[in-house]
């Protein structure tokens, strides 16, 4: 069983546990909190000179623990100070150690910034619970879900107001391309072997369909690197073990910034 098996297979068990804990009907009567008025995560990447998503991201694994200690909130405060276009915030704690607490509290920090909830969505319950923490997109990895699901998911998305980002890591998963998604993202990792190799976003560059916004996840480190992705038709990259590593995240992702 490769890790993104183990990631879902786990993941399925949460969600389940979830529904007991919470059940449908009971978490729609949440939808009242979450006062957020949605921004666009495609225009925000548009409109960005850099399209940097940074990424709040304690451990992985593959690496482990990057930064167990870092707070969401002021760690999401000063990447909005530092020019990021939009925010990731992962919330599955067995693997990369989020939680739906760092999620609420960033929102609540920082209102202007489009939000994606980074984490494995298996079930429509999550597509509803992510609008409840106040996401503003959702990430749907084609590796994880039928198409039917893909379809599914991205136009419940839709209907709650929310946007959606269709992770892929080869060309048949262009495949799962449906109207409802918004954003095309290509991951350099390999997800059943954590074996990353940024020359994937450029193999793909011409293959994605010229009417979706097209961003390049992993592996991300060099200015020089987002430079070259950006001139292959690239509009966001999302970057977070390179800024989480450090102490200050914010001041690594403006320093990257004042490079590129």
């Amino acid at each position: 069983m490769n890790i993104l098996q183990q990631i879902c297979d786990n993941k399925r068990l949460e969600v389940a546990q979830q529904k007991q804990d919470t059940p449908f009907e009971r978490l729609q009567d949440f939808y009242h909190l979450t006062e957020h008025q949605t921004v666009s995560f495609k225009k925000a990447l548009m409109d960005s000179p850099t399209g940097i998503i940074a990424e709040f991201k304690r451990k992985s694994p593959s690496k482990g623990w990057i930064n167990p200690g870092a707070v969401a909130k002021e760690t999401v405060k000063a990447y909005a100070e530092a020019g990021a276009a939009a925010v990731s915030i992962l919330t599955d704690t067995a693997f990369f150690g989020g939680r739906f607490f760092d999620f609420k509290k960033a929102r609540k920090a920082v209102e202007h910034l489009p939000f994606l909830r980074k984490d494995f969505i298996v079930d429509e319950y999550q597509v509803h619970q992510s609008k409840v923490l106040g996401a503003d997109v959702i990430l749907l990895i084609a590796a994880c879900l039928t198409k039917e699901e893909v379809a599914r998911f991205a136009a419940v998305a839709h209907e709650l107001g929310m946007e959606v980002l269709l992770e892929i890591h080869n060309e048949h998963e262009l495949d799962y391309l449906t109207e409802a998604v918004d954003v095309v993202g290509v991951n350099n990792r390999d997800l059943t072997r954590f074996v990353t190799d940024v020359e994937l976003s450029l193999q793909l560059a011409d293959k994605i369909p010229s009417g979706y916004v097209k961003i390049s996840e992993s592996g991300l480190s060099d200015p020089q690197t987002v430079s070259h992705l950006q001139q292959a038709g690239y509009r966001g990259f999302l970057i977070g073990e390179n800024f989480m590593k450090t102490p200050a995240p914010g001041k690594a992702l403006a320093d990257f910034i004042d490079v590129l």
